[in-house]
């Protein structure tokens, strides 16, 4: 039961994320907004390790590297950038949906690079979750699919599903404790991310007291409790079943949307249903081979 509510609470935070960030990247703009998410998280992230999985980072970082720095360059730098980038053009709720394909994505890449096995049942949902998607693109109007004037971050949530895919594939690979893994990703993509700071002056008179509280949670909540949230739940459930919970993602961004007086426009009702109903298919349907899901948020 204390699994299916931090799963539970994981999503949540993730959701508020979506929401949260929409607003704060106008005052913070997607490189500060992930370079302090990720700096607080590291702070919180490397002695929560020690407590959960007591690594032995030097050996670590001396053996797996390489792919640890290509985690953090897709996972903590693309992805991030690519979603708060996207929240400037689009809406949260828009965003979660297409978040929402990022499974089918994963058993997709799956297939391709590490020639892993897939049903017709896992094929057709993949196929379904993209009309959803693509449903949503469009504002309903499917007859526009090769005509439309595609949305801007909605075409940049999508690129970001591709390279969350691409980490978590890596993470899938790397036989290093998760909460352990994510620390040392986040260590590699600071060291890439500082030097660009001298590009980007930091906004510190545009931050009002909703904006820091904004940065506030997304640091503690969906940077790192989530994290700890799923990573323990992922223990003692199982990757197959705590992925089913990522499609509260979309759910409670169209919740907390609703709360705060947000409109949900039907195509984005429909669209996320088709969506969400397609990646069950794609990634629960009976495989040879049982799929490590990634997260996102």
């Amino acid at each position: 039961m204390k699994e299916k509510l931090f799963l539970v609470l994981a999503n949540l935070f993730w959701a508020g994320n979506y929401v949260i960030g929409k607003s704060v990247i106008a005052e913070t703009g997607p490189f500060w907004l992930t370079l302090i998410r990720w700096c607080a998280a590291f702070i919180m992230l490397v002695p929560v390790s020690y407590w959960l999985e007591r690594p032995r980072y030097r050996d670590i970082i001396k053996q797996y590297w390489l792919p640890l720095a290509a985690a953090g360059g897709l996972g903590i730098i693309g992805y991030n950038l690519l979603l708060y980038g996207a929240l400037a053009y689009t809406s949260p709720m828009n965003a979660a949906i297409v978040n929402s394909l990022n499974p089918a994505i994963i058993v997709m890449l799956s297939y391709v690079l590490l020639r892993e096995r897939l049903s017709k049942a896992n094929i057709a949902g993949f196929l379904l979750s993209l009309v959803g998607v693509l449903f949503i693109l469009t504002d309903g109007h499917m007859a526009h699919v090769f005509q439309a004037d595609y949305n801007r971050g909605d075409l940049m949530m999508l690129a970001a599903g591709v390279v969350w895919a691409l980490y978590s594939i890596i993470g899938k690979k790397l036989p290093v404790p998760p909460i352990t893994a994510t620390a040392c990703s986040v260590f590699f993509s600071l060291l890439l991310l500082w030097p660009f700071a001298f590009f980007y002056p930091f906004p510190a008179d545009q931050l009002s007291a909703a904006g820091i509280a904004g940065v506030t949670y997304i640091c503690l909540f969906p940077s790192v409790l989530s994290f700890l949230f799923w990573n323990v739940s992922v223990q003692k459930v199982g990757p197959s079943h705590a992925g089913v919970y990522l499609n509260l993602i979309a759910v409670f961004t169209a919740i907390i949307t609703f709360v705060f007086g947000g409109a949900l426009s039907i195509p984005q009702l429909a669209g996320g249903a088709v969506v969400l109903f397609g990646v069950y298919l794609a990634t629960k349907a009976p495989k040879a081979k049982p799929e490590q899901m990634g997260i996102a948020g």
